[in-house]
């Protein structure tokens, strides 16, 4: 049903004018060097945890948001890193995502019910299905490259 519903969201989007959307993205590192990685209910694939800002919210109050409701992770203080900020016009949207590094947290048991499975991983060994998008942020992390401005 959930699948369904993001569909019928997906062709809504499609039909109305392009309007200019902010998103924040967590590449949340455990002590080992592992990233958190989320899978949706709605969706397939695996991706940094994160989601929408909302009007009247900050970025960092986004992500600390999207990260407790996503991942039960909660941030002790004000991310101090940034790894970029990307632009998406994909799928007729002006997406602008702004993407921490998060080294510093800690994790309560809950979760959303729209997150079907939340697990740490290896930079160098992601899970089959890790979207596209995903993967070049965590490479470009790990070399130090610097990162390209599209999603």
């Amino acid at each position: 049903m959930k699948r369904q519903l993001y569909r019928l969201y997906q062709a809504w989007y499609r039909l109305r004018p392009p309007r200019l959307t902010i998103g924040v993205r967590g590449l949340v590192l455990d002590a080992g060097g592992q990233v958190c990685l989320v899978q949706h209910t709605y969706r397939d694939g695996w991706f940094l945890p994160g989601g929408g800002v909302k009007v009247g919210e900050s970025l960092v109050e986004a992500i600390s948001r999207e990260l407790e409701e996503e991942t039960g992770i909660v941030l002790p203080e004000t991310p101090r890193k940034v790894l970029g900020v990307y632009s998406s016009f994909a799928e007729h949207k002006s997406d602008h995502i702004v993407v921490f590094v998060l080294d510093e947290w800690s994790r309560n048991e809950s979760r959303s019910q729209e997150i079907a499975d939340m697990r740490f991983f290896s930079p160098d060994l992601l899970p089959e299905g890790t979207s596209a998008a995903t993967s070049r942020r965590i490479k470009e992390y790990v070399t130090g490259v610097p990162p390209g401005h599209r999603w």
